[in-house]
């Protein structure tokens, strides 16, 4: 990897009053020369802006990019600080979440001499004002498979606070920014490993994840049906899956409750596809070995 530097990406909206905490975090021993941090402001109603403005002058590194209107969903956020990124590697962190001190670095370094695509902390650690009070945790597998989010919603990539190469959100074809604040980090992720990418969580590691009754996917879930708008996101990969799981999805009664059930009622990956993306990633590794080799 020739440039092993990161990009740090906060979409931000209305989040005037926790976005200092989030952006400290990164600073506070998460960031190193040759760094970046990217605030993409999504047309906000509040003082998001000014907050923003406020922590450059603090903080010189920082880029802020404002949408003129509002887009409706962090992934519109996140594609448009990518787009604007310098670096290989990009850390896409929530306006109201929280890294703890020096952390990011040994993530780094994991990703890289593991020679994997997306690397995540091993814990995620909810907390509601203070990081304190940690409510719940999920912890994650170490290695991190397609199955894995579609046995349990534990999985790195509903939550979207992690590292991961820029090719990688190339191959998954970028964030859907149609589905919505509560879906796009799970499609993401999902299409991430769809397409090839290996992920995987670094153990005795951990970040902390604000909770609370406004959440993006509360909000989302009373407006719309969730399990409907995540079988909108895996019919490209329907292929993917068991026969009788792919008819139960599509069912009259499945479709509409097929990702509430997910834990009760998994749906199985092919066996053969699950070893077609694994051999295809180890393809990829030695390709990229050989291409280091000859440069």
């Amino acid at each position: 990897m020739k440039n092993a530097n990161i990009s740090f990406v906060i979409p931000a909206y209305n989040c005037q009053h926790t976005l200092a905490e989030a952006v400290d975090s990164i600073y506070n021993g998460n960031f190193t020369k040759g760094d970046e941090v990217i605030i993409v402001d999504d047309a906000s109603t509040d003082e998001t802006l000014k907050e923003a403005r406020s922590l450059q002058k603090k903080y010189l590194s920082i880029r802020i990019y404002r949408h003129h209107y509002n887009k409706g969903s962090a992934a519109a956020g996140r594609n448009t600080g990518i787009d604007n990124s310098k670096n290989e590697l990009i850390f896409c962190l929530d306006a109201d979440n929280v890294l703890t001190p020096k952390s990011v670095s040994k993530l780094k370094r994991y990703l890289i001499r593991s020679n994997s695509d997306i690397a995540a902390f091993g814990e995620l650690r909810y907390f509601t004002k203070k990081t304190q009070d940690v409510t719940h945790k999920w912890i994650f597998p170490k290695i991190v498979t397609l199955q894995d989010c579609f046995s349990t919603y534990k999985f790195p990539g509903a939550s979207g606070n992690y590292l991961f190469t820029k090719e990688s959100w190339v191959r998954a074809g970028r964030y859907n920014e149609s589905v919505g604040g509560a879906c796009d980090s799970w499609a993401f992720g999902f299409c991430q490993l769809a397409t090839g990418s290996k992920m995987i969580s670094m153990p005795n590691s951990f970040y902390y994840h604000r909770y609370g009754y406004q959440s993006a996917y509360v909000r989302d879930s009373k407006a719309k049906n969730i399990s409907l708008t995540m079988l909108q996101i895996t019919l490209p990969y329907i292929h993917l899956f068991e026969e009788k799981d792919v008819n139960y999805m599509l069912s009259e009664k499945g479709r509409y409750s097929w990702f509430d059930n997910l834990e009760k009622r998994p749906i199985r990956i092919k066996q053969h596809n699950q070893t077609k993306l694994l051999n295809k990633i180890h393809s990829w590794r030695i390709a990229d070995k050989l291409k280091s080799y000859f440069e």
